[in-house]
């Protein structure tokens, strides 16, 4: 009998044609009940209704569930033999992943009713999983990529998911060949569940050893050089000085035959020089990578359209391996004829004539075809730059403006254009929204905007109110959207601006040690949108009141009985609300004091009460936005006043000797002339800035020539001093980054200073000079109210001479003239508002002198460097730079006795 049903068994499982080990059988465990054998030997079909169902085996999941999911149900009918409603179940039941079994059992006949018993295998679960073979670190990032997490049902998939995750991680690092060996082990704590171990093996780091082009006639060196992602191991490429033109099938040798091989030798009577065709390829990253191959290719295409080659395609590419395992490329290439453009024509055109438009399109007949160059002179692509056809049309504007190139012939190599325009009505600008500035006022953007309700449209307008938006530094500068809405019907134009709101103001809260005062303490608040006319409203403070665009700052500096400063500073940016006039009133009220008391080892109250120079002073200052030469032009005054108090403290016994008590004034005007066209406050990209300052005294002792001859002449200090400050930001290549925001930028800076006199008796003032050297911070309590030039890689310097360079933190006078300039290559790491971090090489030279007469711009300290810049809002600006000192480094001295590392915080130094 058991075999019968054995038999039977089979007949039913081939029969229902699943590729799934799943069963459907008759219960016989308690008693071989004839009638429940002849339910599948009957020739005539009948049918059953389903009195009850229950669930077996089931550890994980709930019963009713289950039986919701078979589809089957208490009073369905089921047809036997014959009927597919068991079959299906099973197979409901199967697909879910959850089971490696399950059978359907008929229990119990009474009449027409049957009673069934679902049986279901769950699979085990995760409890633990392993990554064998490799670093913890790579274990730790493969957690957050493979997908695994304890307590999921173990399934094939599951397995083969984890398995291509784990591959892709290590094919992005360049191995192409990984083993992965899968290993379950039951885990007694846990019922029904397993451990699972991944033993890696990564194999070799696959590298691209050559990759080769054919059937091209465009240089391979320039097509290598689209594939940003895709590049070459490292190696001498050698060209023969007879063929300086085969750039396409190079001869590669080692350094070792380019050397004995003379014809790659120039000959000198004192050296060999090196052929200026060897090519090197030094540290470039070789790995492979499947997607960025993918780009590249792209790349090479679009390349080829830039050249002309507008029918340029890929026929074939194989990747295969050499020997070594590396990885070779080659790449088949189908050019196509090379195009140029032929005759331009206009069509609709009313505004503009033909020959200013072609002007402006500077596309000439004969020259190279390039769709790319046609639409960005068309205007197609919005370009801050301008200088194209829609931004002439859009500034005067025809926002309604748009424009067709329609190829009217193409014979030979030549591709002739018709521009079909449509200039449309000119639109006024009709309303303006703002939305997302949850802090700060409406007013204080709409009064940044240069589009204004009931004027024209204009595209420069749209472009330079971002900037300003930007530029007030409230808002994440690339969070900043604009969308102009037209409008039609009534040829207007309504414009949306959004922005998102960031931390503006900052903390400070440090301590350093140094400048001969020990453990120093800060205390700082910056409020940088201030509202000072809710200030007495309570309803306002949350956390203070904002909004204004004010700013507010408050700055507490001490270590006990040496050093204490206190500062405050307010500026309103928009004096009367109409203009951009920015009135600043700042405060401060130093105290400097010889507190050491050298017997006891500590600082005492009789010393520092016996023994100090203490710093009172403020200065008001008005700045204007100019119309003229443009707008881009501030002029701004200030008066300034400083009074010195000395207690046998003696300041500079070269230029004041004997005097030690006693108090000096410095009275001062100050003009600055200011043009700033940079795009962004934090991380400029393009854009200059220009500044010229002229601060100036009475010339006291012209008036009263007796002031030379008294025993303190410098009662009222006397000078005129000039300074001058050029930056240029640049950027360089296309942007990248998933924003397409970051790119290289290169920044450009000459800064010069002169403090001069009015009467030649009277020797230069002591105060109002420059520190030069060392990274800017050696003076930050401002005593001497000397301006501080830093320069990386150099200690504080006084001689004029580059090579003398003792290593000192200050210096006993200060010099009356300097020059720096300074080239940085710059990079965005990250532009995120809550933290905007980019690194930095840099090449700085500078140096101060006491004379015009020993000013020598020429003679120069230079250094070479890296750095870091930080920029998070409750902190401000924080700097960490490694400088090399070239003219600290000798034949006799070592590399780290020339290095420096500097550190600046809060603001970037002169």
């Amino acid at each position: 009998m058991h075999k019968a049903l054995k038999s039977l068994l089979i007949v039913l499982v081939t029969s229902m044609c699943y590729s799934v080990t799943h069963a459907q059988v008759i219960d016989t465990s308690k008693s071989l009940d004839p009638d429940l054998i002849n339910i599948y030997n009957q020739k005539t079909p009948k049918k059953y209704k389903i009195h009850s169902i229950r669930v077996t085996g089931n550890k994980y999941f709930d019963e009713s569930l289950l039986i919701s999911v078979s589809g089957l149900g208490v009073g369905d009918e089921v047809t036997i033999p014959g009927g597919d409603n068991f079959s299906k179940a099973v197979n409901k039941l199967w697909q879910q992943n959850y089971f490696s079994d399950v059978a359907i059992y008929i229990t119990s006949l009474k009449g027409t009713d049957i009673d069934i018993e679902i049986n279901v295998t769950e699979r085990p679960r995760l409890s633990k999983f392993y990554f064998k073979g490799i670093k913890k670190t790579e274990a730790d990032e493969l957690n957050g990529k493979t997908g695994l997490v304890p307590g999921h049902v173990i399934t094939e998939n599951l397995k083969r998911s984890a398995s291509e995750a784990i591959k892709k991680y290590y094919a992005e690092k360049g191995y192409r060949a990984v083993k992965i060996n899968i290993t379950e082990t039951p885990d007694t704590s846990i019922a029904n569940s397993y451990s699972v171990t991944f033993n890696i093996d990564r194999g070799e780091k696959v590298k691209i050893n050559q990759i080769n082009f054919v059937d091209n006639t465009v240089d391979e060196q320039l097509l290598k050089k689209q594939m940003k992602g895709t590049k070459e191991k490292s190696r001498f490429t050698l060209y023969p000085s007879e063929d300086k033109g085969a750039f396409t099938n190079p001869t590669r040798y080692t350094f070792s035959d380019y050397l004995k091989d003379k014809g790659y030798f120039t000959y000198s009577r004192t050296k060999k020089v090196l052929d200026p065709y060897v090519r090197i390829k030094l540290f470039t990253s070789a790995k492979f990578n499947e997607k960025k191959y993918t780009d590249d290719k792209d790349k090479i295409i679009e390349y080829y359209n830039s050249l002309g080659y507008r029918d340029a395609s890929i026929d074939k590419d194989t990747l295969y391996y050499n020997s070594k395992g590396d990885l070779n490329i080659d790449i088949r290439l189908m050019e196509g004829h090379q195009y140029y453009f032929g005759n331009i024509t206009w069509r609709g055109n009313t505004k503009y004539s033909d020959s200013l438009l072609t002007a402006i399109l500077g596309i000439n007949k004969g020259d190279i075809y390039n769709l790319d160059v046609l639409n960005k002179k068309l205007g197609k692509s919005l370009s801050p730059e301008g200088g194209d056809i829609s931004g002439l049309y859009m500034d005067d504007g025809y926002l309604f403006f748009r424009t067709d190139p329609v190829e009217t012939a193409v014979y030979n190599d030549t591709i002739d254009y018709e521009i079909r325009l449509v200039e449309g009505p000119q639109a006024t600008i009709k309303n303006i929204r703002i939305a997302g500035n949850e802090r700060t006022k409406d007013y204080v953007i709409r009064r940044e905007l240069r589009t204004i309700p009931g004027e024209k449209f204009s595209r420069t307008d749209l472009i330079r109110s971002q900037r300003e938006i930007a530029n007030l530094g409230f808002f994440n500068q690339e969070k900043i959207g604009i969308n102009p809405i037209p409008n039609p019907d009534d040829g207007t134009v309504d414009i949306n601006y959004t922005v998102e709101e960031k931390s503006s103001d900052q903390l400070e809260l440090s301590a350093g040690f140094g400048g001969g005062i020990g453990l120093t303490g800060t205390l700082g608040v910056s409020f940088n949108n201030f509202s000072i006319r809710n200030i007495f409203h309570k309803a306002a403070w949350d956390p203070l009141p904002q909004g204004d665009g004010q700013k507010l700052s408050l700055r507490v500096q001490s270590n006990g009985r040496a050093y204490r400063s206190y500062n405050f500073s307010f500026t309103e940016p928009w004096l009367g609300g109409k203009r951009r006039n920015a009135l600043t009133v700042a405060l401060y009220d130093t105290k400097f004091a010889n507190a050491y008391d050298p017997y006891t080892g500590t600082y005492t109250r009789s010393n520092a009460d016996s023994s100090y120079f203490k710093t009172t002073g403020f200065s008001v200052g008005l700045s204007k936005q100019l119309r003229w030469p443009d707008d881009y032009f501030s002029f701004g005054a200030s008066l300034n006043y400083a009074r010195y108090k000395l207690k046998n403290y003696a300041i500079d016994q070269v230029n004041l000797p004997g005097f030690d008590n006693g108090f000096s004034n410095n009275l001062s005007l100050k003009f600055t002339l200011q043009r700033s066209s940079v795009d962004a406050p934090i991380f400029p990209r393009s854009g200059s800035n220009f500044l010229a300052t002229l601060q100036l005294t009475p010339p006291y002792s012209l008036i009263n020539s007796s002031i030379i001859s008294s025993a303190n002449p410098y009662k009222w200090v006397e000078y005129h001093k000039w300074r001058f400050t050029g930056e240029w930001y640049v950027p360089i290549g296309k942007p990248t980054g998933e924003e397409h925001n970051k790119q290289f930028v290169l920044k450009l800076a000459a800064k010069y200073g002169f403090l001069g006199r009015y009467n030649q008796d009277l020797k230069i003032s002591p105060f109002e000079r420059f520190q030069v050297g060392d990274a800017g911070l050696s003076n930050s309590y401002a005593l001497l109210g000397y301006d501080i030039v830093a320069q990386r890689g150099y200690p504080v310097y006084e001689n004029s001479d580059p090579k003398i360079n003792p290593d000192q933190q200050g210096a006993s006078q200060y010099f009356t003239i300097f020059n720096k300039y300074t080239l940085e290559m710059r990079y965005p790491l990250s532009l995120n508002p809550s933290s905007t971090i980019y690194g930095l090489g840099f090449f700085e030279a500078a140096n101060g002198w006491y004379s015009m007469k020993d000013y020598n711009p020429f003679r120069l300290r230079r250094s070479v460097g890296i750095g870091m810049r930080f920029f998070l809002p409750m902190f401000g600006l924080l700097g960490f730079d490694y400088g090399i000192g070239l003219d600290r480094y000798g034949p006799n001295s070592k590399l780290k006795d020339a290095a420096r590392f500097t550190f600046m915080l809060g603001f970037e130094p002169d």
